[in-house]
């Protein structure tokens, strides 16, 4: 089927268009030019005083695995009404079908989970092909799990290290590494409550510091597109941008993706020892090279933190609203703990939170290094990025809301001095074309040939621009229109983008010898074919090739 998008105001960074009157052309799916088009055009769709995106890219939401489970379960109050029916406002910890209703409607047309737990990736990937519209991917929790910090206290040789990393990958159909608290968890199971970027783990005596200089090398060795995705030390502790810059000093220079930097990125100033450091952090995010970063802001309101920092979360689970908590574990790999929790402006620390992570996306110089999330669901809910963008791209919009929380907020803050307003063309950067590019999936997030034809279609006469980005006028989906003026018009399902890196096969009798003795699943089960992929879970899996393009 042939398709022509007429006249639209487009944005493909990738591609160097910014705001430009263009046409855009479609042939089964993918984006295509005039020249090539054969036979006559099917659909013409008058793009005159509309926006035309790339679909958006959320590289960072928790939308599958037990974690999300649980907090489903454990809020079935926020699920329903007074009556008991249910309540498709409340999106805290959404089902699958409202997830990708949801994300659709605004535009969001690829979303990734970043914290699959290899042992449970089965159940992660079956929960996020039910899914509708959204293409998903996975990364891969490594850097607690017995077996690794183990190579590690041996002595094991980079190259077998490697080989794990790689194995893992494949077994767990993942598109990248993700490391958690590094070395912290497990230090947890051995009764310690804190592990900075240098303290030694008790039963295994390593560093924070060696498992992220490992796992960065590890992935570049690899090629993997994605660098290491790493969730620092000390989560959430007043002065703990400082190990926040020792951690990403520990990739010594190679690639490095901080996520939810907000919660990284406190100082302990003032009365109430607890102060931004958003200057400090912006500053090393501006001049490291290979440094990425995505700030997991948080929005006032209801919602609820699930991480697998289960020493973070037993930390906090004093703070639980409403009053209800769990820490747990699966097969000694890796933690999981899921607090309820409540943000409130009127709340020193919490509009500190507020302001430190506008701090850090109004300080970034370079909207390719920055990422828009709110760590959904912990910072909030991601239907409230619509109200992000419009604090990024209003001053005096976010300012007017500055002027109503607690006086000592501007005291300790940057914020009301900071005049920049994001652009359009920055918006389409930091929600399009750079998560495409540090994905490796080189089909998304631009109009170029042979790209698939995800595209969000924006009205201009919407004055508003929080209601613009909620409430796209059109959502295209391989081409074809899935949401056209709110209303879905069909459903599709995504596919799963993996990377699958060669790696010496060898590793697998050391694996199976360590399977049989410690887990209660075989070696064999553990691993996820693509060929199960697709006839049980459900998923087509795309594979993005191991070629590493950014400089050392």
């Amino acid at each position: 089927m042939n398709i022509l998008l007429k006249s639209g105001k487009v944005y493909d960074p990738k591609n160097k268009i910014f705001g430009k009157k263009k046409d855009i052309f479609i042939t089964d799916g993918m984006i295509t030019s005039k020249e090539k088009i054969k036979g006559k055009i099917d659909s013409i769709i008058d793009c005159t005083d509309k926006i035309v995106m790339p679909g958006a890219i959320d590289l960072h939401t928790h939308i599958g695995g037990g974690k999300v489970n649980i907090a489903r379960l454990m809020l079935e109050e926020f699920h329903t009404d007074n009556e008991g029916k249910y309540d498709s406002s409340n999106i805290i910890a959404p089902t699958t079908i409202k997830t990708g209703l949801k994300y659709i409607e605004m535009g969001y047309t690829s979303c990734f989970e970043p914290a699959l737990l290899p042992i449970n990736a089965r159940q992660a990937h079956s929960e996020m092909s039910d899914i509708p519209f959204i293409d998903k991917g996975g990364y891969a929790l490594l850097g607690n799990d017995d077996f690794f910090l183990d190579l590690i206290k041996k002595n094991s040789s980079q190259s077998m290290i490697n080989d794990y990393v790689a194995f893992i990958l494949n077994a767990s159909q993942s598109l990248g590494i993700k490391v958690v608290n590094p070395g912290g968890i497990n230090a947890f199971k051995f009764n310690q409550r804190a592990l900075d970027v240098d303290e030694k783990s008790k039963y295994y005596d390593i560093t924070p510091r060696k498992i992220i200089s490992v796992l960065t090398r590890a992935i570049y060795d690899l090629g993997i597109p994605h660098p290491l995705h790493v969730h620092c030390s000390n989560l959430g502790i007043p002065g703990n941008f400082l190990s926040t810059i020792e951690t990403i000093k520990a990739a010594g220079g190679l690639p490095m993706h901080v996520t939810h930097i907000q919660f990284h990125s406190y100082g302990n100033n003032g009365d109430k020892k607890f102060s931004s450091a958003s200057v400090e952090i912006a500053n090393i995010l501006n001049n490291t090279d290979n440094l990425t970063c995505d700030v997991g802001q948080i929005m006032f309101g209801q919602t609820v933190t699930m991480s697998g920092d289960s020493m973070s979360q037993h930390k906090n689970h004093k703070h639980a609203h409403p009053h209800k908590w769990m820490c747990m574990d699966i097969e000694c790999d890796a933690g999981c703990g899921v607090v309820p929790f409540k943000y409130r402006d009127n709340i020193y620390v919490n509009a500190m939170q507020w302001v430190i992570g506008l701090e850090i996306f109004l300080l970034a110089n370079d909207p390719w290094k920055i990422f828009l999330t709110t760590d959904h669901p912990n910072g909030a809910p991601f239907t409230s990025y619509p109200h992000l963008i419009k604090l990024l791209m209003n001053k005096t919009f976010r300012d007017d809301i500055l002027a109503q929380l607690p006086p000592d907020v501007q005291k300790h803050s940057v914020l009301k001095s900071i005049k920049r307003e994001y652009t359009l063309n920055e918006i389409a950067i930091m929600t399009r074309s750079a998560p495409a590019e540090i994905l490796g999936l080189y089909k998304k997030g631009n109009f170029s040939f042979g790209s698939d034809a995800d595209i969000t279609i924006y009205d201009t006469k919407i004055n508003d621009i929080e209601e613009m980005f909620a409430h796209p006028s059109m959502v295209l989906k391989n081409g074809t229109v899935v949401v056209k003026d709110g209303k879905i018009k069909e459903y599709l399902w995504g596919k799963t983008h993996t990377v699958k890196p060669d790696y010496d096969e060898s590793i697998q009798k050391t694996l199976s010898k360590y399977f049989e003795k410690n887990h209660t699943m075989s070696l064999e089960n553990y691993q996820i074919s693509n060929q199960e992929m697709i006839d049980h879970i459900g998923s087509e899996v795309e594979t993005t090739d191991c070629k590493y393009s950014r400089k050392q």
